[in-house]
């Protein structure tokens, strides 16, 4: 059955589609889908640029916000809660299990976690699926689909260190958003759109990015 429009009942929202309309159930048409999840670790301007480049793109984007992602935003960054929204095309509550991404039928070109926090990484190794950013995430690996984290912690711990272990061991990617200095940034904003860009390039994206090493 095709999920409808769903309706707004809390404070960080549940998915409100922008546009009209019933998703489209077809990935192979002419936009592809992504699942954009931010957990509660440093780092949230990576989501933020992450979701304009996939709009910029054309692709369709569903995102999920956890409660802790936006303690993080109102330290971190000028952004809004209204603000990231809109810059996704579906939106849902991290406690809505029953969305449409918490389903395998719901077909995507994978998703990223940008940030991804210690207790997100640890909830998908571990295979729990306590939020929905987890269970979307559990599904993506289970479907053999593409699963890119930017684990945002250090120093690193053991348990850790097995989480990530384990989650590359089930097919998922961990790429911590470690800078790029080659190409002598400006600016931290010009960082974080290089690792934004490049943690796209993992899912086959043409990502318009200035400063790719051309070679010696």
């Amino acid at each position: 059955m095709t999920p409808g429009p769903r309706t707004s009942s809390s404070a960080l929202g549940n998915e409100e589609p922008h546009g009209e309309g019933r998703v489209d159930e077809d990935v192979r048409g002419p936009r592809k889908r992504l699942i954009v999840g931010v957990s509660g670790a440093s780092g949230f301007d990576y989501g933020v640029r992450i979701l304009e480049m996939l709009k910029a793109a054309g692709l369709e984007t569903h995102l999920v916000v956890s409660r802790a992602a936006m303690t993080a935003m109102a330290h971190e960054s000028e952004m809004t809660v209204s603000g990231i929204k809109a810059l996704a095309d579906h939106t849902y509550d991290n406690r809505d299990i029953a969305a449409p991404i918490a389903s395998g039928s719901f077909r995507t070109g994978g998703m990223i976690i940008a940030p991804c926090s210690a207790k997100s990484l640890a909830e998908i190794a571990m295979g729990t699926g306590g939020s929905l950013i987890a269970r979307a995430a559990d599904v993506v690996l289970k479907e053999r689909r593409r699963l890119v984290v930017l684990f945002r912690e250090t120093p690193l711990h053991l348990g850790h260190c097995r989480n990530m272990l384990h989650l590359t061991e089930m097919g998922g990617i961990v790429m911590p958003p470690v800078p790029a200095f080659y190409p002598r940034p400006k600016s931290l904003d010009e960082m974080v759109v290089h690792t934004a860009a490049r943690a796209l390039d993992l899912f086959d994206l043409e990502i318009p990015l200035d400063g790719r090493w051309k070679g010696g």
